[in-house]
């Protein structure tokens, strides 16, 4: 997820109207005094272009102008906040009760955090609405489903990938027609790549992603689907030998030295740079980049699953699923009209439009057109979605504090400074004493 995908260049999409019915009754229509809704956003609904944030193709801010022109007397701010200070300055603001309307933030462990701030959105939205959008799970309490709702997920999320260049990997005589199917497969393939000279793996590893891509489908492999859930309610523990196992493969793309030396002191905002440059022949990363990836490869790049230890149980497992999360605060002064919002948002004719353009994940809206997939990229992921079980990685599942810890073991491991036994049990320590909040 940066923490797994901080990365998506979204879109502009433009404005439908939708119902306002909920559970036993019917939201009042907007004021005629005029309305400020407050957004906040951890920089996941922005779009970059040459670094600064471009408000003309950006999907927020171009939904708040639609929204505006259905609602004369609905204005929607947006602030973007920086990832690395928006969960302390989310904390300080509900503490004093001046904070957002609406915050946008990774869906899971990141939002239910700080679920004592946010709104049960449960008796907004009626059992039809909400069967209309896949991943609600990602956003109750407890990950169950007569959990608190804290939010609505929108998009239907990031898969994380092997992606390679075609060209580099026929100039080393391998035929990808059978892409590696086990995790020992794929250390071959590297080592079989360095052996002509080329670098097998670019890799930017300083803010530990890599291996918060690659824990989950290797672990998710020996667990299954419920792998991470499963720990977050104390069924299984952290500290388990799927885990050990899971960091110990991990490991073994540095030990190997199957990657560019200086993997583990660049950060991930170069790892596109550097692959679609040609440094190294296969690199991994999520869908999130499938647009950029396309519009400067082409046909050039490729892609297979991230693959499992071998013998694992379960030999097809997609890790990934919904990133951003909307919710409302109990604070907000207008929770009527951030609901309405929200629903205008998650319309299947305004993610088939977002789709559409930002090529970077499917809809999460059942009744999406995926006719809007026009990215080869994005069409294979989709078609593994449909193929196979998918796992909710660690770091979307997890409270904010154990995930902050997990980016910093998966650089220290790749370092070799902390063994896979030892992150393994740094995670389940650190899970102790930061509990989930009850709902």
């Amino acid at each position: 997820m940066q923490k797994f995908s901080a990365h998506k260049y979204l879109a502009p999409i433009v404005a439908a109207a939708l119902s306002l019915t909920v559970v036993g009754t019917t939201l009042p229509a907007h004021a005629a005094s005029p309305i400020t809704l407050t957004v906040w956003d951890e920089g996941l609904l922005g779009h970059l272009a040459n670094g600064a944030l471009d408000t003309k193709s950006s999907y927020i801010y171009i939904a708040a102008q639609d929204y505006k022109a259905l609602h004369p007397e609905v204005t929607v701010k947006i602030d973007e906040l920086d990832s690395g200070v928006y969960q302390a300055q989310f904390t300080a603001a509900s503490i004093a009760k001046n904070g957002p309307d609406i915050r946008i933030g990774f869906a899971g462990g990141d939002t239910l955090s700080y679920s004592q701030y946010l709104l049960n959105l449960r008796r907004f939205f009626s059992t039809s609405e909400l069967k209309q959008i896949t991943g609600v799970n990602t956003m109750k309490a407890n990950y169950t489903l007569t959990g608190g709702l804290y939010g609505i997920p929108f998009g239907a999320g990031s898969y994380f990938a092997v992606f390679y260049n075609k060209k580099l990997m026929a100039a080393a005589h391998i035929d990808m027609t059978t892409p590696p199917s086990t995790w020992e497969q794929f250390i071959a393939l590297a080592k079989k790549i360095k052996a002509t000279g080329a670098n097998p793996i670019y890799e930017t590893n300083l803010e530990g992603y890599t291996g918060a891509w690659l824990i989950p489908a290797l672990a998710g492999g020996l667990l299954g689907p419920n792998a991470f859930t499963d720990m977050y309610n104390s069924k299984t523990s952290i500290n388990q030998p799927a885990m050990v196992k899971a960091y110990t493969a991990y490991q073994q793309l540095y030990t190997n030295k199957i990657t560019n030396a200086d993997a583990t002191t660049l950060s991930d905002g170069d790892r596109m740079t550097g692959f679609i440059a040609g440094k190294g022949v296969m690199t991994i990363n999520g869908g999130w980049s499938n647009d950029t990836m396309f519009k400067a490869m082409g046909d050039n790049v490729g892609e297979f699953p991230i693959p499992p230890l071998a013998g694992s149980r379960y030999m097809h497992i997609l890790p990934g699923g919904t990133n951003e999360g909307i919710s409302v605060t109990k604070y907000s002064r207008n929770q009527s009209a951030a609901v309405d919002f929200i629903k205008f948002l998650i319309s299947a004719p305004e993610e088939d439009k977002y789709v559409k353009i930002s090529q970077s994940e499917p809809s999460n809206n059942i009744n999406a057109d995926p006719g809007m997939i026009t990215n080869p990229l994005l069409k294979q992921q989709a078609q593994w979605v449909a193929q196979y079980p998918q796992v909710y990685p660690f770091d979307n599942i997890m409270p904010v504090n154990v995930i902050n810890l997990y980016y910093q073991l998966n650089n220290s491991v790749s370092l070799g400074q902390t063994t896979p036994v030892s992150a393994a049990k740094q995670l389940a320590d650190s899970f102790a004493l930061n509990p989930p909040p009850k709902s």
